[in-house]
């Protein structure tokens, strides 16, 4: 059986877009409630019953959510222009060589917004 298993984190944190024009206003350090929603396809272990371990993929994410949660993105390697396409790009970068069936990384800046990286 195959299926499509997600599993949903949150960070708060603070960030700039360096690169915008000064008018802007997220060219100015401000925060936000992301939510980052992991995406794994594939099939389920006949035995067990499931496709991965929620807790597995919680600790896993641990070290990665360390880094960026309460934290200034722009001050994370990799995170300099932190948008959440280039946010959804590295969390993917962190998990995917860990988790190989991880398909994709979407964030939500707002409960309006969301970006989808898929690799």
């Amino acid at each position: 059986m195959r299926v499509e298993l997600k599993q949903h984190f949150q960070i708060e944190s603070a960030r700039f877009l360096p690169y915008l024009d000064k008018s802007h206003p997220c060219a100015h350090m401000h925060g936000h409630s992301f939510k980052i929603i992991l995406s794994f396809v594939g099939e389920v272990d006949s035995q067990i019953g499931w496709l991965i371990d929620y807790h597995q993929v919680s600790q896993i994410m641990k070290p990665v959510l360390q880094q960026i949660d309460h934290r200034v993105l722009n001050e994370v390697s990799g995170l300099e222009n932190p948008t959440s396409e280039n946010l959804a790009k590295w969390v993917f970068d962190q998990l995917k060589p860990k988790i190989s069936i991880l398909t994709s990384v979407n964030i939500s800046e707002t409960p309006f917004t969301e970006c989808i990286y898929s690799g």
